[in-house]
């Protein structure tokens, strides 16, 4: 199996915003931000092939959908579909993705399942021939979203998803389409029902995999998050995912789990690592992947 990461439209967005109650003296020394106090984000999925014998599509950015005022105001960068364009990079089309895993529903992680914008067109899918997966509780929120987050999701995606035949709404550890070679942790604190894929390692101990990549998603978008009081002004509950973040991060490190950023502009895999006062950092960073081995 071979991993590739997959750069999308990239975003801007208020810093403020992106590091909670961090002080913008501290945050601005991990992401510069511009003159509108704006920040640099990636939107980055992960493919991966053959896992369970299919290509896997982890998540798909914010995509190019947005009308070009809304465009405009969630900071997306480019117009054209950037992941449509390292999908070929790589050597693949969106009708050869079997699988795509998303972590929750929300725009700038689910909206690259839509074709670009097109004025007086509907929204559309891209990949044809894919299974989705999405975690049942998250979904049950897409469906009925709570005010403070509801201008995050799309309003068309379930109702699209559902139409063709091929949603799995997934509740456990395992899927039906990906069985015992992806397992799914999960997190409430950014949004219900987050659904965290574990590719799993070649190693086991104790009964326990070893090895393996994680996609972080929302509960640690990238390096400087890694830090655990660090949270998102986006999250629901900025408690609850502090503490599943410790218990997270400890799970990976005793495991050697590698962490997958997706909106870490700099870095896309890194190794988490703990100091002798307990703080969690990252070390072996990987800016990007090209037809790498899981086990490399």
């Amino acid at each position: 199996m071979k991993l590739w990461s997959l750069i999308g439209n990239s975003q801007k967005l208020d810093g403020g915003a992106m590091f909670g109650n961090a002080p913008r003296a501290m945050w601005a020394k991990w992401s510069p931000p511009d003159e509108h106090n704006r920040i640099e984000l990636a939107c980055r999925a992960l493919l991966a092939s053959p896992l369970n014998g299919k290509t896997v599509l982890f998540e798909a950015g914010i995509g190019a959908f947005f009308e070009p005022k809304l465009r405009e105001r969630y900071g997306v960068v480019e117009q054209r579909h950037v992941l449509l364009d390292s999908l070929q990079a790589a050597g693949f089309q969106p009708d050869q993705v079997d699988v795509v895993v998303l972590s929750h529903l929300h725009f700038d992680h689910a909206g690259g399942l839509l074709a670009p914008w097109v004025e007086g067109q509907p929204p559309a899918l891209l990949f044809p021939n894919a299974t989705y997966l999405v975690g049942r509780e998250h979904y049950e929120r897409a469906l009925q979203p709570h005010p403070r987050d509801r201008a995050s999701f799309i309003p068309e995606l379930p109702g699209l998803l559902e139409a063709t035949g091929r949603l799995e709404l997934v509740d456990g550890a395992h899927s039906q389409a990906l069985g015992n070679a992806v397992r799914f942790h999960y997190s409430d604190g950014h949004t219900p029902g987050l659904m965290l894929a574990e590719i799993v390692g070649p190693e086991v101990v104790d009964g326990q995999p070893h090895g393996g990549v994680v996609f972080c998603a929302d509960l640690i978008p990238g390096r400087p998050w890694v830090h655990v009081p660090i949270t998102m002004g986006y999250d629901r509950n900025a408690e609850l995912l502090i503490d599943e973040k410790q218990a997270f991060l400890a799970d990976k490190l005793a495991r050697n789990v590698h962490l997958f950023f997706t909106h870490d502009p700099g870095c896309a895999l890194a190794q988490v690592v703990r100091d002798e006062k307990g703080k969690f950092a990252t070390a072996h960073e990987v800016a990007q992947l090209h037809a790498r081995p899981l086990s490399a």
